[in-house]
């Protein structure tokens, strides 16, 4: 299948060439020419003036929204325990259920995991699908593809959501491509639209633009959501809701890989979910002795140390310690940002801290347009001074 050109309508106007997003069209002796990087997409087509582009494609038809009900959140357990971003996404699927007037739905495989229905429950479930089994005690992609692929084709949901963590970004795509599905990665923002879409909102080019998504033509829509964005609800033990057992069966195709060993690396894992205060440095610190500032002043504070993308790659901090949309998304009560400028994908990864404070030279960097709080001046100066005041003010003589 492809788009074919109809070489006595064009005209070699080179609209076609200019809406191709892929560069699959160019214009030879006044005629348009497909390359095999066409992907038949139909972007050239609503550009063409003549009608001289055809697809033998069939018309993409959106589906019909009444047939697809509820919001489903697959959740993660490590160790026996409810991972954080499964109570998160329970929050953000109970605002989006909240309109449509949906359900909200929790698929929860595992081996011995029933006890984990309860926290689920309270924390904003409807229902459970628990899946227990021997073959699902440990993640893998294929059981697990199966089993939830079975219970959408089954209940026909309108919204699947996934964490963007290592397993939901190998289960994801996997989902997608076996239902045929759209989905959207790395999601900061979710509601539904006027026209009850669910509008998916996300960093795109580098985390230069937000781009917001829409998938009119399949359902579930689908979406992974980064750790850390949305916020989980207050536990209610009152709450009451359905356990639906589901039989989940081994297939032999589905246990090609066999786990033998598993090895935790030791790392400083940094929890930024549980800090009131965090004290961040862009490359305006100008190096991992500039740091040592910083370092002074979240001690101080009580705080985590954290820093930007480009802190990162230069190796002034370890991943571990990366925030922003491209490390870890955080909520605190006060956020000190320290010579970073503010990229877009940086901001988003913060604007839900209570406070946030600026240190930069630059009055016209963009941290300062998110910032509660702006002190405009050299941060080698400013920082020993605010970490000096605090400490006199808390009887901290504690040096790092």
């Amino acid at each position: 299948m492809a788009v074919k050109v109809d070489i006595e309508r064009c005209t070699g106007c080179g609209l076609c060439v200019k809406a191709c997003p892929y560069g699959a069209v160019t214009v030879q002796d006044r005629k348009a020419v497909m390359s095999d990087r066409c992907t038949s997409c139909g972007a050239c087509l609503a550009a063409c003036p003549t009608e001289a582009l055809a697809s033998d494609l069939p018309p993409r038809v959106e589906v019909d929204p009444s047939q697809y009900r509820d919001v489903w959140v697959i959740a993660e357990h490590r160790e026996g325990r409810l991972h954080r971003t499964s109570l998160e996404l329970l929050g953000c699927a109970r605002k989006l259920a909240e309109g449509p007037g949906h359900q909200v739905a929790v698929l929860l495989m595992g081996q011995h995991v029933s006890g984990l229905a309860a926290p689920l429950i309270a924390g904003g479930a409807d229902t459970v699908f628990l899946a227990e089994a021997d073959h699902l005690d440990r993640y893998q992609t294929l059981p697990y593809s199966r089993v939830v692929a079975d219970l959408v084709r089954d209940h026909r949901p309108a919204i699947l959501l996934c964490g963007a963590t290592f397993q939901g970004r190998d289960l994801a795509p996997r989902l997608a491509r076996r239902l045929d599905l759209g989905l959207t990665a790395d999601c900061t923002g979710l509601e539904i639209g006027p026209d009850g879409h669910l509008y998916q909102t996300r960093p795109a080019f580098g985390g230069n633009v937000m781009a917001t998504i829409v998938s009119p033509y399949a359902r579930p829509q689908m979406a992974t959501v980064r750790p850390g964005i949305m916020e989980a609800l207050v536990p209610d033990p009152a709450r009451k809701g359905e356990i639906v057992q589901i039989r989940a069966e081994a297939h032999p195709g589905d246990l090609l890989i066999r786990l033998i060993r598993e090895t935790k690396a030791e790392r400083d894992r940094v929890d930024f979910h549980k800090a009131r205060i965090i004290v961040a440095g862009g490359r305006g610190v100008g190096g991992p002795e500039g740091f040592n500032l910083l370092r002074d002043l979240a001690q101080a504070m009580g705080a985590e140390l954290g820093g930007t993308r480009v802190v990162v790659e230069e190796g002034w901090l370890p991943y571990e310690r990366q925030i922003g949309q491209t490390g870890q998304s955080v909520r605190p009560e006060v956020y000190i940002a320290c010579g970073l400028s503010g990229a877009i994908q940086h901001r988003a990864g913060i604007l839900d801290s209570r406070y946030i404070v600026a240190i930069n030279r630059d009055p016209d960097a963009p941290i300062h347009q998110v910032a509660d709080f702006r002190l405009v001046g050299d941060l080698h100066k400013v920082v020993p001074a605010l970490t000096r005041l605090v400490r006199e003010r808390t009887g901290s003589t504690t040096e790092a």
